[in-house]
């Protein structure tokens, strides 16, 4: 509650910064600041708020979706300690190129993944050896011009009431909906009723040519952190569940392991929190206190890169320490027009290398 009267006072602020919002977005509208296009396809994957709106298992989808091309991810590796363009390797950790960058190097063999603030630098870098680029969190980067938005909404915050920053999570205002090719909500519930999805259409307003889709999230097994042993979620029902996230909005992942156990010790940290030792120990501590004699460790995907990136595996290595995967799905109909639109995107802009 406190929070909320704080945000309240920062107000002003916003107004400030949705005032510079706009005047750069106009800027870039008349063709007063430069924006750069390409000759292959370049796909961004964003969203108006801070974090939160699935758009690193969005990026996941349309990779599995394009899998017949030569791919390249561009990030700007949010979180990490470097500057520039840096390619992921084998060498590469959460410290050097970002926690969701290496989640895709590690995930994806046949994908190019990079890193570079500047995203104009690092289609440069990239653009002769793909077929096409994935541009992830770009929305905002007018410097590029993107061949096709895919703009992201989570459900649950339609119809909410959101405030530019700092007094709220937006860091773009709302009419720039209107540059995105989709609008995809995110994180809907299943089954998703025709009165929630005509809801979603009625509050994002689209154009005539914007399709508003929706997807949900579909979690797999647990796996373990370092020796990858797998266990379904069913197996783990009842036990006393010690979650560790640094992510935007552990909610979703909160009620989907509220289906399985009623014990959940949660310590929450912001989003791309950098795991410090005394944190772990803390961690540790607690889940060895723990009351019930079955018990399990869970974090999530992303989290497990700094995890196993930041030199914790002595104080972790004995305990039953598992990640969840996540993956998006679309409902059938809004599958079949989202991986058309793709498709056909990418078959038309296609270069002949």
């Amino acid at each position: 509650m406190l929070l909320n009267y704080l945000r309240l006072l920062l107000l002003p602020f916003s107004l400030i910064y949705g005032m510079a919002i706009v005047l750069r977005k106009k800027l870039y509208d008349w063709g007063l600041m430069q924006s750069v296009k390409f000759d292959l396809p370049v796909i961004c994957v964003g969203n108006l708020a801070v974090g939160g709106s699935g758009k690193t298992p969005t990026t996941e989808y349309l990779v599995r979706l394009l899998a017949g091309y030569k791919i390249a991810i561009l990030s700007r590796g949010y979180g990490r300690k470097t500057k520039g363009f840096i390619l992921a390797d084998a060498s590469s950790t959460a410290e050097t190129i970002g926690d969701e960058p290496l989640q895709y190097y590690q995930k994806f063999n046949n994908v190019t993944v990079a890193v570079c603030e500047d995203r104009a630098k690092g289609i440069n870098q990239l653009k002769e050896n793909h077929d096409l680029i994935i541009l992830d969190d770009a929305f905002q980067h007018r410097a590029v011009q993107a061949g096709f938005n895919i703009l992201l909404f989570e459900f649950r915050k339609l119809g909410t009431l959101q405030f530019l920053l700092p007094a709220g999570n937006l860091r773009d205002v709302f009419s720039s909906r209107k540059r995105a090719d989709v609008l995809l909500v995110t994180k809907s519930p299943v089954p998703l009723l025709h009165v929630a999805q005509q809801a979603s259409v009625n509050e994002l307003q689209p154009n005539a040519s914007q399709p508003v889709l929706h997807s949900y999230l579909k979690y797999g097994n647990l796996v373990h952190l370092f020796n990858k042993e797998s266990l379904t979620l069913e197996s783990i029902k009842d036990f006393e569940i010690f979650l560790l996230t640094g992510i935007a909005n552990p909610e979703p992942l909160i009620e989907e392991l509220q289906k399985y156990s009623k014990t959940i010790r949660h310590e929450d940290f912001p989003d791309h929190y950098a795991f410090k030792h005394a944190d772990i120990s803390k961690f540790k501590n607690a889940f060895l206190a723990g009351i019930k004699k079955e018990k399990i460790i869970i974090t999530t995907e992303k989290d497990s890169k700094r995890l196993r990136a930041t030199g914790f595996e002595d104080l972790l290595v004995d305990l039953p320490v598992y990640y969840l995967p996540i993956e998006v799905e679309l409902f059938e109909e809004d599958k079949i027009t989202f991986d058309e639109l793709i498709l056909n995107y990418v078959k038309s802009n296609r270069r002949n290398r």
